[in-house]
């Protein structure tokens, strides 16, 4: 089957769908140690490389490895601790060390749409309310989690990796704004009712400024995840499910 390409990606969480479909999906995050492979059951697989996409050099290597693969689609999650505007109350201090913080954070979203762009493979790079949107471009997309809860299954609502932070079919909100190209089709929405509104058991129970809470935090909603392989898979997966219904 083809290849997906997830940057920044240390849950797999957006990879999953696409894997579970038979394609193979290389995560790229620096939390990886290059020891761990998931397989499914219709063949897919699920890559975990250690990579520091801080790097041009690794992001232009990334490049260099598929550029002649059959590469079918791209997503990226680009680190926004020094982009969010949640965390704005903290950027004066920052600029203080760094007069070019949110330049250089401003780049590594950037590089993923670079190489996507010379891939010509439909994609999105995905933040929450941030900086980018004056440092580079009005994003394409926004989105709440709970908008697309009901793409998943029943029997599957709770979370699989964080049940007691993250509501159970993603019934909760988060301004999410996407940035795309490649002719990337955002996916209808199927929302569920929704938890509470601004508000999360991610902010409740989650403080403070640990890898844990900030992975937790930015994993990818399960049920986004399903709906954008839903619209962006090939076209004979599309027909298959259709003959086989």
């Amino acid at each position: 089957m083809s290849t997906v390409l997830s940057l920044y990606d240390y849950t797999g969480v957006a990879a999953k769908p696409w894997a579970e479909a038979g394609h193979t999906v290389y995560c790229y995050d620096i939390q990886h140690d290059d020891t761990k492979v998931d397989t499914f059951e219709g063949g897919g697989s699920i890559h975990y490389v250690n990579a520091d996409l801080h790097s041009y050099e690794t992001v232009c290597s990334i490049y260099d490895a598929f550029a002649y693969e059959d590469v079918i689609f791209a997503m990226g999650f680009p680190v926004c601790t020094d982009l969010a505007v949640s965390g704005a109350a903290w950027f004066k201090k920052k600029a203080e060390v760094d007069p070019h913080f949110q330049i250089r954070a401003k780049w590594y979203a950037m590089w993923c749409a670079e190489i996507f762009d010379d891939m010509k493979v439909p994609y999105y790079i995905e933040n929450p309310v941030s900086r980018l949107s004056t440092l580079w471009r009005k994003p394409d997309y926004r989105f709440h989690p709970y908008e697309y809860g009901g793409y998943i299954k029943k029997g599957e609502e709770e979370h699989p990796l964080y049940p007691d932070y993250i509501a159970p079919s993603d019934a909760y909100t988060k301004k999410t704004c996407l940035w795309t190209g490649g002719g990337f089709i955002m996916p209808a929405r199927k929302p569920v009712d929704c938890e509470s509104y601004g508000f999360s058991r991610q902010h409740a129970k989650l403080g403070g400024k640990s890898m844990k809470t900030k992975n937790i935090r930015s994993a990818t909603p399960r049920g986004f995840a399903a709906a954008v392989y839903c619209a962006n898979r090939p076209q004979e997966e599309v027909h298959n499910e259709q003959t086989t219904a």
